[in-house]
C-alpha cells in the first residue's frame, strides 16, 4: 500500500476516474441552525491589522430586546474563516463596552483579556472545528433586556489587511420557564493549576486543575482548550464516595478542531467533589505544531503563541430527576455499553458529502459483524429517514449510498444501533 502511494506521488499524483469521485461539498454561509433566528447581530466589515502580532477586536451591538430572553441555541458564523481564530460572545447591561465601542476609531475597539466590564457575562463561543450551541427543551442562557451583545474576535498576526464580518445568531425560548444554563471556565490556569504555566524551550511538561464544587450541579458539556503546545488534556470528576467520572479525553490534542463536548445525559456533580483537569505539552521540536524555531520559553498568555488551559463547563443547578435527562435525542433509553464514534483509534461513523445535497455515502467500521440500524433524525428526535432496520453488516469498512433528495434542508443526527452501541454524526442537508 504504501509503495502503491509513493509511485502515485512520484508519478505527479495523476487523476483517477473523476466521475466517480463524489462532488466537492459546498459550505453554508447561512449556518447550520434550521429554521430563522430570533436576533442576528452582525459586526461592522472589519479589515485585521494583525501584521506580526494577534489582534483581540470586541464589537458592542444592542440586542434591541425589551423583555429578558432565554437562548437556546446560538450559532456564530466567522465572516472569514481564514482570519478568525475564535468569537466570545458576551452580553453587558452595564453599557461600559458600548462606551469603548464608541470611543475608539472603529469598528470595534481592543482589549487583550476580555471585552473590558467586569459586568459582562460570557454566552457562548466559536472555535476551529466547533458548531452551534443548543440546549435540551426547557433549558436556556439568560439574556437580559436593552444587553449589549459583544464579540470579542481573535485575528492571528499574519492576517493585516483581511476583510471580516462575522455574524452571531440566536434562537429565543418561547416561555420563560426555562432553567438557566452557565457557561464558566471552572477550571483554570489562574486560580486551580498546581503551578505556573510554563514550558521551558526543549522540555515537555505535564499541569492539573482541581477545585471543589461547593453545591450540587447537573454538567450539561465541557470544552478544554489549549494551544499549539498541547498534546493531551483530560478532564473527570472525584465523588465525595470515591466514584471516578470520566468527563473528556484528549489523547492527540488538535489545536485547528474544537468545541464543546455534550454528554449523551446530565452528569451530577454533587456537593464536595473534585473538578480535575490534567494537561501535557510538548516544546520540543519534536512538535509539528511548534510556532517556534528553535523552540522558546512559552508563558501562559492570549496570544496563539502563549499557552493556556481551560476547561469550559456548561451546567445548572442540579434538581432532582436531571441524571435522566438525555441531551442528545438520538440515544435509546438503555445505555448502551460505549458510546463514541471511535474504537480502538479506528473511526467508525462518517459520512460524505457533508453538507450533503442529492446523496450521501455512510462509512462505518464494526469490530466484528453485527445487526444494525441506520437511521436520520431531526433535532426534536424525530426519525425522517430509515436507512437499515436490523440488517446484517460486515466486519470491518463498509460504505453504503443512499439518495436523500427530499429531505428538508437542515441539521440532523445519523444514528448508527448495533446489539452493543450507539454511533453518532451531526450530517447537514442543503437543498
Amino acid at each position: 500500500d504504501i509503495n502503491t502511494i509513493v509511485n502515485w506521488v512520484n508519478g505527479g499524483s495523476p487523476s483517477g476516474n473523476v466521475s466517480l469521485a463524489p462532488p466537492a461539498p459546498t459550505y453554508s454561509t447561512t449556518g447550520a441552525l434550521p429554521g430563522t433566528p430570533d436576533l442576528i447581530v452582525k459586526i461592522p466589515t472589519y479589515t485585521s491589522t494583525a501584521s506580526s502580532g494577534d489582534v483581540y477586536q470586541c464589537f458592542a451591538m444592542p440586542s434591541g430586546l425589551l423583555a429578558d430572553k432565554y437562548i437556546t441555541a446560538m450559532e456564530a458564523i466567522p465572516g472569514n474563516a481564514a482570519m478568525v481564530h475564535h468569537v466570545l460572545v458576551y452580553a453587558d447591561t452595564s453599557g461600559t463596552c458600548a462606551h469603548l465601542d464608541s470611543s475608539s476609531t472603529g469598528p470595534g475597539y481592543p482589549d487583550f483579556g476580555g471585552v473590558g466590564s467586569s459586568s459582562a457575562k460570557l454566552i457562548g463561543a466559536w472555535v476551529p472545528g466547533s458548531g452551534p450551541m443548543a440546549y435540551p427543551n426547557g433549558f436556556g442562557v439568560k439574556l437580559f433586556h436593552h444587553s449589549d451583545i459583544v464579540l470579542q474576535i481573535h485575528y492571528p498576526a499574519g492576517t493585516t489587511g483581511l476583510k471580516d464580518s462575522t455574524e452571531v445568531h440566536f434562537f429565543f425560548a418561547p416561555v420563560s420557564s426555562v432553567r438557566e444554563v452557565y457557561i464558566e471556565p471552572i477550571l483554570n490556569y489562574w486560580s486551580n493549576i498546581n503551578t505556573s504555566l510554563f514550558v521551558p524551550a526543549n522540555t515537555s511538561r505535564s499541569f492539573y486543575e482541581s477545585i471543589v464544587i461547593p453545591f450540587d450541579y447537573s454538567v450539561l458539556a465541557v470544552a478544554p482548550h489549549m494551544h499549539l503546545l498541547g498534546k493531551t488534556i483530560k478532564a473527570y470528576c472525584l465523588h465525595p464516595a470515591g466514584d471516578t467520572d470520566k468527563f473528556i479525553d484528549i489523547p492527540n490534542w488538535n489545536f485547528h478542531w474544537q468545541g464543546f463536548y455534550s454528554f449523551p445525559k446530565f452528569k451530577k456533580v454533587p456537593a464536595g467533589a473534585t473538578l480535575r483537569s490534567e494537561a501535557t505539552y510538548d516544546n520540543t521540536t519534536a512538535n509539528p505544531e511548534n510556532p517556534s524555531s528553535p523552540p522558546v520559553d512559552v508563558v501562559a498568555g492570549e496570544n496563539t503563541t502563549d499557552e493556556m488551559m481551560l476547561i469550559y463547563f456548561v451546567y445548572t443547578q442540579y434538581q432532582p430527576g436531571d441524571e435522566n435527562i438525555i441531551i442528545d435525542s438520538a440515544v435509546a433509553l438503555s445505555t448502551p455499553k460505549e458510546l463514541t464514534n471511535y474504537y480502538r483509534g479506528q473511526q467508525l461513523l462518517e459520512v460524505y458529502p457533508n453538507p450533503a445535497v442529492n446523496n450521501i455515502v455512510i462509512k462505518c467500521y464494526l469490530n466484528e459483524a453485527d445487526i444494525a440500524s441506520i437511521t436520520l433524525v431531526d433535532m426534536s428526535g424525530k426519525v425522517v429517514k430509515r436507512f437499515k432496520t436490523a440488517e446484517m453488516v460486515n466486519k470491518g469498512y463498509n460504505a453504503f449510498s443512499y439518495p436523500i433528495a427530499g429531505i428538508p434542508a437542515g441539521t440532523y443526527t445519523l444514528n448508527m444501533q448495533t446489539s452493543e452501541r450507539i454511533f453518532n454524526q451531526k450530517v447537514v442537508v442543503m437543498q
